[in-house]
């Protein structure tokens, strides 16, 4: 009877608190800021709710307040010991860290990438100056006709639209296109080579046939301001686009599903810093480039220090990262 009643005179004194426990560890559990005292508060919480089980599991075993207290216990652990969420330190990590692991793992392929897209650019160059009437398969009629009349396409767009919406229409525009390169490549690889190659074909292309009448150095002005870290970022996503080939190629995991999803992950950092780099573009092309009484020095000043502000971000030193020096006889 003794037992007994130390038994029910312990469980009455011990039911008003587990009662608390499911709103303090739903309050813990939403909130990922926690002060010294309260972290404290729950380390505490943790060890007299270790000792309750303990007693539980010996003198009520498989009962109903065992498990509840055995769920309760399992739930703090898991809060107690979840890695620490700080966003702004893991968004520093990201830019300044796995982004530049990534590009230094893609560097061969990026040059790769790079050296397609001038040749392409050079070969479409070549193909509209030998043969003038193929810019038909790559230009629309309607720019075709305008060059030919002696006005670029590019003229008067701040009258069509304004700068806002020209801007949001270009920003959609570069994402799908760099999206597109960098998802083709699960094609083996073969849909980013297309998509690269074509881009570039183009690009000859169109300037080969602007300069057959004389409009090639108008149209270098409007690209100048926008088009060096659009097309550095279109041939990047390429050679991301690539990874995701070379995995389902060569996979470095047991299967060729864990190693696409590895790459997958991987390269998904990397595109985050892409969209963020045409963000500017699309801002560069809607109020700048098509800006006539914008200046061509000023045009070059934009275009070459926002391609530096690139190269910051992707070797991560414009977020604080710094130079490794190597090791000495290495």
């Amino acid at each position: 009877m003794t037992t007994e009643a130390g038994m029910q005179a312990w469980l009455t004194s011990r039911v008003e608190t587990w009662r608390q426990l499911t709103p303090q560890l739903d309050a813990l559990e939403r909130s990922r800021d926690h002060s010294a005292a309260e972290a404290l508060q729950a380390i505490e919480l943790y060890r007299s709710l270790g000792r309750d089980l303990s007693i539980a599991r010996r003198i009520l075993p498989g009962s109903r307040v065992t498990k509840a207290l055995e769920r309760s216990y399992a739930k703090l652990h898991s809060i107690i010991y979840r890695k620490p969420h700080d966003w702004r330190a893991r968004t520093l990590t990201l830019f300044r860290e796995e982004i530049p692991e990534v590009v230094s793992e893609l560097r061969p392929a990026i040059i790769w990438v790079t050296l397609l897209f001038a040749l392409s650019a050079g070969a479409g160059w070549w193909l509209v100056s030998s043969y003038p009437e193929l810019i038909s398969l790559l230009a629309s009629e309607q720019m075709i006709n305008g060059v030919e009349r002696g006005r670029l396409w590019t003229e008067g767009l701040l009258n069509v639209a304004p700068s806002s919406m020209l801007s949001l229409g270009i920003l959609s525009n570069n994402i799908a296109v760099t999206l597109t390169a960098f998802c083709v490549g699960v094609f083996f690889g073969l849909g980013t080579f297309y998509i690269i190659a074509t881009n570039g074909l183009m690009l000859g292309a169109i300037f080969a046939f602007t300069h057959q009448h004389g409009m090639a150095g108008e149209l270098l002005k409007f690209v100048t301001a926008h088009g060096v870290v659009e097309l550095s970022v279109i041939c990047i996503a390429g050679a991301a686009g690539t990874m995701l080939g070379e995995a389902l190629i060569r996979p470095t995991h047991p299967t060729r599903r864990e190693s696409f999803q590895h790459a997958a992950t991987k390269v998904s950092r990397l595109l985050l810093l892409c969209a963020l780099l045409l963000i500017g573009c699309g801002f560069i092309e809607g109020y700048l480039s098509p800006d006539p009484d914008f200046p061509m020095t000023s045009r070059v000043i934009v275009g070459f220090g926002y391609g530096i502000v690139m190269v910051g971000a992707l070797t991560g030193h414009l977020f604080g990262r710094r130079f490794v020096k190597p090791a000495a006889g290495s």
